[in-house]
């Protein structure tokens, strides 16, 4: 959930802004949309890639918690034959989620109007037990399936959750290759599918600027102006409900 925008458009800036007439305006945007259509179009091949990955069978009975007690992954599909897991960033003594994954959460309840008439399960997994989800979930007014993995290896073997030798290392195994730091949790997605005789395959995940693509938010913000217009890689955003009550700033997922 990266951003390539760090420092803050100024008022100063916007005024030495380039100003043209109409015909002007238009042959530069015909210049961009050309490189827009190209993107769509390497968007879509990377889509079907995406698709075409090979399978991994999971055999691994990993245990969640959730309102209505334990569930195993074959259960955290529903009655649909697809899955979609946010490994949402809330480490077992943290008492709120990541900011940074509230926002994107903040998307899920929307999309699962749709997703859910499409065979497709949306939820959250983290590593913090389920009795100090459960109060944030509420809190925020969210709706969407919220599971802990706690009991389980769940959030290790999908690298979102470090090891005790990476944190003392200093580096752990992130986005598919080691990293120079260690933290107690990191974001991502991912996808797994249920066949008919119930075994489940994981399909594919994706981590850091890998998850942008969920973030309406910021897809609207870089139709603005002034863009995502951050002095740091999400910096304004707080869990939403503290918009009025807090001025200062903070790292997405500080706590």
């Amino acid at each position: 959930m990266m951003s390539m925008q760090k420092s803050r458009i100024t008022d100063e800036q916007l005024r030495a802004h380039p100003v043209v007439t109409q015909e002007q305006w238009l042959e530069a945007r015909r210049q961009l949309l050309q490189r827009e259509k190209a993107l769509t179009h390497l968007s879509d091949e990377v889509n079907a890639a995406r698709r075409a990955l090979p399978w991994v069978r999971i055999d691994k009975p990993y245990r969640f918690e959730g309102p209505d007690g334990d569930r195993t992954l074959p259960q955290l599909f529903g009655e649909r034959s697809q899955l979609l897991v946010y490994h949402f960033m809330f480490a077992p003594d943290w008492q709120e989620g990541c900011k940074g994954c509230s926002l994107l959460a903040d998307h899920f309840d929307g999309a699962n109007l749709h997703l859910a008439h499409h065979d497709v399960t949306l939820l959250a997994v983290s590593h913090a037990p389920w009795s100090t989800i459960a109060p944030f979930k509420r809190r925020m007014g969210w709706s969407f399936d919220w599971y802990s993995s706690a009991a389980s290896d769940f959030n290790e073997d999908f690298h979102v959750s470090a090891s005790a030798a990476e944190l003392a290392a200093g580096k752990q195994y992130y986005n598919y290759g080691t990293v120079d730091f260690a933290e107690a949790e990191m974001p991502g997605i991912s996808a797994f599918y249920r066949d008919a005789h119930g075994q489940v395959f994981h399909t594919y995940s994706s981590y850091a600027r890998g998850l942008d693509v969920l973030l309406g938010v910021h897809h609207f913000l870089d139709m603005t102006p002034k863009g995502r217009n951050e002095d740091g890689t999400m910096d304004w955003v707080r869990h939403h409900d503290r918009y009025e009550t807090s001025a200062s700033k903070h790292d997405c997922c500080a706590h």
